[in-house]
This record gives structure tokens, sequence and C-alpha cells, in this order.
């Protein structure tokens, strides 16, 4: 008897709509690497929404990453708030919690990065923000937008899983664009962790304890316990060198193996899949599953994990 019926559902995929509604105007605070690389780009690509102004903390960075698209450069993070309808955050997660709750406030749509804050207490405090604001939001967990990611997740719902074993690996953290400074301070739980304990508390079943071992710097083990009873692990180092970054889970039990593993994927797929959802979820004034709470049930995971 399977022990699936207990476990959230993935994403709901945006219904296609007839006609073609004006493209979201979303505002991008933010104008590191991950600004540059895939949020300006993304946003710019359409047809669902246009970047419509930048505004970072260095007005030089924020120059050069609305540059390609012809944005606006907003003088100030309330300007910013004056060019768009909706704000997408790629900024480290103490900045992201100070202020998507403005934004929030001031009836933005809101596309933000994991974790929601570097605590419990900051991630509480936006996603309290969006549900008193009644506003939009939708998180960044990138994989979550990929249709094998999606597939995965359906065909988990179906099995009976007894343990699980996951692991995100690579070595961004040594050296690079990426080994920015909020990464090297909370490692690779706060960075890699969202992702392994979002697909595990769904692919597995709702987590009711998280227990860590290691050095999130360098290397983390994570062990989780299930509601249906099923234990999981999971492995996470952003310190490892490899030909690419490696994520896997192993769903096991007394039928087939289901495994999920991103070594074949393409991520450039995932992204008109954010886009296009996110649009939707704007337009149509309700959120997908991938939402601040769900952001917020993941930081309580990190939180359980921190504590050891």
């Amino acid at each position: 008897m399977s022990d699936s019926s207990s476990r959230p559902s993935p994403a709901e995929p945006a219904d296609s709509a007839a006609g073609s509604p004006a493209p979201v105007r979303v505002g991008l605070v933010g104008a590191g690497p991950w600004a540059r690389v895939m949020h300006a780009r993304m946003l710019a690509a359409g047809p669902e929404t246009t970047l419509a102004a930048v505004w970072a903390r260095r007005p030089e960075a924020a120059a050069e990453t609305a540059a390609p698209y012809g944005a606006a450069v907003a003088a100030s993070f309330d300007a910013l708030l004056d060019h768009c309808e909706a704000v997408a955050f790629a900024v480290p997660p103490a900045v992201q919690a100070e202020l998507a709750p403005r934004a929030a406030k001031a009836g933005k749509a809101l596309l933000l990065e994991k974790p929601l804050a570097p605590d419990l207490a900051g991630a509480r405090r936006v996603a309290d923000a969006v549900e008193e604001a009644g506003v939009v939001s939708q998180l960044v967990l990138t994989k979550r937008y990929h249709p094998a990611t999606r597939a995965f997740l359906e065909a988990a719902r179906h099995v009976e899983v007894t343990g699980a074993r996951s692991c995100y690996l690579h070595g961004a953290f040594l050296g690079g664009d990426f080994a920015t400074a909020w990464r090297m301070e909370h490692g690779a739980l706060l960075d890699l962790g969202p992702h392994l304990l979002d697909l595990l508390d769904t692919a597995v079943g709702p987590i009711t304890s998280v227990r860590s071992t290691g050095d999130p710097r360098r290397w983390t083990e994570l062990t989780c316990e299930h509601e249906n009873g099923a234990v999981s692990q999971a492995s996470l180092s952003g310190s490892v060198r490899l030909p690419r970054a490696r994520t896997r889970v192993e769903l096991l039990g007394p039928g087939d193996e289901l495994v999920y593993d991103t070594a074949e994927l393409d991520h450039e797929e995932c992204w008109p899949v954010l886009r296009r959802e996110f649009a939707h979820a704007v337009r149509a004034n309700r959120s997908t599953s991938i939402d601040a709470r769900r952001g917020l049930r993941i930081q309580q995971l990190l939180a359980w994990a921190a504590e050891g």
C-alpha cells in the first residue's frame, strides 16, 4: 500500500490562456552574477514578462545589468517600485528579507530566491508580509520548473518509499563568481539545502525532523525522518571538484527504485516555464504551490538542520 497520499503535490502547470495579456513589468533587485546570467536574461526574454528596471546598491553594476535589455536603472529601491508591478530578487538572503516585505506592502508580486532569509524569523516576516498584502509570490527553485523534475515528482506520488538517498554537489565555493560572501559564510546548507529538502519533502513525504553533521562550508550530511516512516539522507557540498554539478535523488522501497538525476538535464529548459508560470500567476492573482509559504516550510527544515 502506498504512503503517497499525504505528500505535497508538485506545482500546478499554468493554464494556457486565450489571447495575449500584456507582459508583466518586473523590476530586478540585484546586479550580481546570478542576476545577470539568469534573472535579467530570463525576464527580458518575454513575451510574458519584460525587464522594466534594475536597482542595486552599486549603481554601476545595475547599469551594466540593465543595458543589454534597455531597462531603466532605478536610483533607489522605492524608485524601482514605481517602475514595475512585480519585483524579482537576486540578492543575498538577508537583503531579500529586508526588502521583500516592503515590496509586498507596496502591492507588488514577488519572485523570490531561496532561502527566503538567513534565518527562520526573517523568513516568517517575508511570508507573513506576503499573506497580509495578498500579493502573488513565487520561489526560484530552479529545478522545480524542469519537465524531468515534474515527471519524477509525479511518479513519486505512486511509489511506496522506505528510504531515500540524495546529493547536491559542486565546486562553486572553491572560487569564481558564485563564491560570494553569503555563500562562503553559510555554506551548502542554505545555498543547496533548499533544493534537496524541497525534493525530499515532496517526493518522499512531509519531513518531521532533520539532523545534520559536518561543516556546511565543506561537507554536510542530513538525515531526515518523514511522516510516513521513511528515512532519507542528503549529502551537500559546494567545495568538491567535479566535472559538473551533481544532483541525484534515489527513492527505494519494496518496488523498483525511482531515480532523479540532473546529469543530462539542460537547465535552460527551466527558465521559460518559470517565467510563464510567474506571469500567469500575476495575471490570475493566484500563486502556485511554490510560493512564500513553501519557502517558509523549507526554512523550517533548514532551521532544524542548523540545530544539528
